[in-house]
C-alpha cells in the first residue's frame, strides 16, 4: 500500500513514493524560481508551483508503478499566502516568508498587541517573516485582490485544495500565522477585531493527519493515481522532517545542514518564557496533536563552507573533477584532525537565533604564518558546532533539553562534519537510512490518518531507521568546552564593532 509524501519548498518541490516500511520507491524533484526584483521582496507563480508539483507527482507515480497509492500527505515551506477564489485559483503570486516588505505591519503588530503579550498568545513575536503581516501588507498593496479573496491559503491548504480537499489549514501553519491562539487552538477573534480582518479569510483549522478529502476524479488519469486517493492535512516542512527523523518525543531534536543549519526539537507543553521570546524562538504546533515545536536558525550555515570552497578549495574542486567525486569529499579528506588552531566566526549573513544580530560580521581569528587553509576550513566548521552549541545551551535554560540528535541534509554526508558536531555538542549525532525526512513524515501523516499504523509514533518504529552513529570524544569535548568559551567572548567583544563595517 504505497504513500506518497509531496514537499514544497520555497526553491523546489519533491515527490516521493514509500512503501509502509518507509523504504523509498521513487522520487521526482522539480525546480521553481523567486521573484526578488525589489528591495526586500521575495514572490513566487504559485500557479507554476502547482503544475510542476503535478509533474513531480506523475513522474514519481509512474517510476514507482504506485497506482494503487493509498494516501498522500504534504510538507510546505513555511509562511507564504496566496489569495485564492472558491477553485482554488491564485489571485495574485505568493507572497513568500523571505519577503520582508511587511516590516512596517509587523511593528504595527507590535504597537497594537505588546511584543512579549502577542508571543504568549500565538507563539510568534511580531516579525516580517509571519504571514499575518503579509495580508496586512497585501491589503494596502493590492486592495482589490485582497477584496475579491475567498480566501488566504498557504501551500499547505493551496496543494490540498488543488488536488481535491477541503478548505482546511493544519494547526502546525496555521500557529505559524501569529493570527492563532495557541492555547485555544483557534483563530484569535480579538487580535483579527482589531486590525480589521475576518477570522473566515483564513481556512478552518485542523490536526495535522487528518483525512480532508479524495483526489478529483479529473486528476486521477492525468497523475496516475487512483481516484480513491485520501488526501490528508500534512505540515510545516520542519516539522515534517523532524516526524521522519523521529521526533515524537520530548528530549530529541533534528540538525539540518543545508545552506541555512537548522536546529529542531519538540516538546509536550507551550513554552512562551521570556527566555524563549529573547531567544527569538517560535513555538507552534508539531505534527504531533499533543506536542509543541521550535527551531533555532542559522542562515549561514553550509553557505560559510561553500564560501571556503570558491575562494580557497580550487585545488580540491580540480581533483574531485579528475576523481569523479563531490568537492566537498576531497575537503573532507584534507580537514586537519586536531581543532583548528584559530577561531572563525561564521556571521557571514549577521548571526542567528539566540542574538540574531543582523550586524554581525564574519571574522576569521588568531591567524599566524604557520596558519594553512585547512584549519580556516576546519574552523569554519567549528564556528558553525558552536552555534548550534549557543542555541542547545539558550534552550536548557528555557527547560528544553534535547539529549540526542539526528543530523539530515547535506552536512549528513560528511563523516568529519558529524564527527564534530558530536565532539562540539558533547551528544550522540545520528543519520537516517531515508534522506527525505520531509517526505518521509508527509507519508507516515498519511498512512496514521488512513489506518496503516495506529499512531504516530508506531509509524516511527516502522519506518525511521538509524543509519550511523557518532559518540562524542571525552577529550575534544572537553577541548570544545573551553574553545566554546573563547568562541562567545570573541563574539561579544566584536559586536560594538560589526555595525561599523
Amino acid at each position: 500500500m504505497p504513500l506518497i509524501g509531496l514537499d514544497i519548498g520555497t526553491t523546489g518541490c519533491k515527490a516521493v513514493v514509500f512503501d509502509p516500511d518507509g523504504r523509498m520507491r521513487a522520487r521526482a524533484f522539480r525546480e521553481y524560481g523567486v521573484v526578488c526584483d525589489a528591495p526586500a521582496k521575495a514572490e513566487q507563480d504559485a500557479e507554476q508551483v502547482w503544475m510542476l508539483a503535478k509533474e513531480a507527482l506523475r513522474e514519481a507515480v509512474a517510476a514507482s508503478g504506485a497506482r494503487n497509492a493509498k494516501a498522500l500527505s504534504v510538507s510546505v515551506q513555511g509562511d507564504a499566502i496566496i489569495p485564492v477564489d472558491r477553485d482554488f485559483r491564485a489571485l495574485h503570486p505568493a507572497i513568500l516568508g523571505m519577503d520582508y516588505r511587511s516590516a512596517p505591519q509587523a511593528r504595527r503588530c507590535a504597537e497594537l498587541f505588546g511584543e512579549f503579550e502577542l508571543f504568549q498568545r500565538t507563539g510568534m513575536r511580531p516579525h516580517p517573516l509571519n504571514s499575518l503581516t503579509k495580508v496586512l501588507l497585501l491589503r494596502e498593496l493590492a486592495p482589490a485582490v485582497f477584496e475579491r479573496a475567498w480566501k488566504i491559503v498557504t501551500y499547505a491548504d493551496f496543494i490540498l485544495g488543488k488536488l481535491g480537499a477541503e478548505a482546511v489549514m493544519d494547526w502546525t501553519m496555521a500557529s505559524r500565522t501569529m493570527a492563532f491562539d495557541l492555547a485555544a487552538g483557534e483563530w484569535s477573534g480579538q487580535i483579527h477585531e482589531r486590525l480589521g480582518l475576518r477570522t473566515d479569510l483564513w481556512s478552518p483549522v485542523a490536526p495535522s493527519g487528518q483525512v480532508v478529502g479524495k483526489l478529483r476524479p479529473a486528476l486521477a488519469d492525468e497523475l496516475g493515481l487512483p481516484p480513491e486517493l485520501a488526501l490528508v492535512t500534512g505540515g510545516h516542512d520542519q516539522t515534517c522532517a523532524a516526524l521522519g527523523a523521529g521526533v515524537v518525543r520530548p528530549g530529541r531534536g533534528v540538525v539540518s545542514t543545508g545552506t541555512a543549519e537548522v536546529l529542531s526539537t519538540a516538546f509536550d507543553r507551550p513554552v512562551l518564557s521570556r527566555a524563549m521570546f529573547d531567544g527569538f524562538y517560535p513555538c507552534y504546533r508539531h505534527v504531533k496533536a499533543d506536542m509543541f515545536f521550535t527551531f533555532g536558525l542559522n542562515h549561514s550555515g553550509g553557505i560559510s563552507l561553500r564560501w571556503w570552497r570558491d575562494q580557497f578549495a580550487a585545488a580540491e574542486v580540480a581533483e574531485a573533477r579528475a576523481r569523479g567525486l563531490d568537492p566537498y569529499q576531497v575537503i573532507d579528506e584534507r580537514l586537519p584532525e586536531a581543532p583548528s588552531p584559530v577561531l572563525v566566526l561564521p556571521h557571514f549573513t549577521g548571526r542567528g537565533t539566540p542574538t540574531c544580530d543582523l550586524t554581525a560580521r564574519g571574522v576569521i581569528a588568531g591567524l599566524t604564518l604557520s596558519t594553512t587553509r585547512h584549519d580556516v576550513a576546519k574552523a569554519v566548521l567549528e564556528g558553525l558546532c558552536f552555534e548550534l552549541r549557543a542555541n542547545l545551551e539558550t534552550w536548557e535554560a528555557a527547560g528544553l533539553h534535547v539529549t540526542e540528535l539526528v543530523a539530515v541534509g547535506g552536512g549528513a554526508k560528511s563523516a568529519r562534519w558529524l564527527q564534530l558536531k558530536a565532539d562540539v555538542l558533547n551528544r550522540p549525532i545520528r543519520t537516517l537510512r531515508c534522506a527525505e525526512a520531509a517526505c518521509l513524515g508527509a507519508a507516515l501523516l498519511a498512512g496514521t490518518a488512513i489506518g496503516i499504523y495506529a499512531s504516530l509514533d508506531e509509524a516511527v518504529a516502522a519506518t525511521v531507521v538509524a543509519d550511523r552513529e557518532f559518540l562524542p570524544v571525552p577529550d575534544r569535548v572537553a577541548h570544545y568546552r573551553e574553545r566554546a568559551v573563547l568562541y562567545e567572548q570573541l563574539a561579544a567583544a566584536l559586536r560594538p564593532l560589526s555595525a561599523r563595517f
